[in-house]
């Protein structure tokens, strides 16, 4: 990748969010962290982000009301939602607001890095 690519990671659990991030600013990504969508909607205000990975169920706001707001707002950004409860109902929802992934916990990490990279080659061709 020539272009360094921003991503937001927002997890209500610190593990989660921490080990997240390690693993893609090791693959070269500037990592923005927020521990819940409200966070993530208030820093998104000043960081320049291509790509938010949320998890679905956290407290003040969730996955699905966090990907509906972005989408709204900031529809550039792509958003790939990631939970330990992975319910048909759910990923109907996130996909059909447009979320570009839905990836149930655990994942591999080449798993997430292969929809990472798809994301952002979409998102780019979207945009030239």
């Amino acid at each position: 990748m020539d272009k360094q690519y921003n991503i937001m990671v927002v997890d209500d659990e610190e593990n989660s969010r921490l080990g997240l991030s390690k693993i893609l600013e090791k693959s070269g990504f500037k990592v923005f962290t927020a521990e819940d969508g409200r966070d993530a909607l208030d820093k998104l205000e000043s960081a320049n982000c291509d790509l938010v990975i949320t998890d679905m169920k956290m407290p003040n706001m969730d996955g699905i009301e966090l990907l509906k707001t972005i989408k709204q707002t900031n529809p550039h950004i792509g958003v790939i939602i990631v939970t330990a409860y992975g319910e048909v109902d759910s990923y109907l929802e996130a996909m059909n607001l447009g979320a570009f992934e839905y990836l149930n916990k655990p994942f591999k990490v080449d798993e997430l890095k292969r929809v990472i990279n798809k994301t952002l080659n979409v998102k780019d061709a979207e945009n030239n």
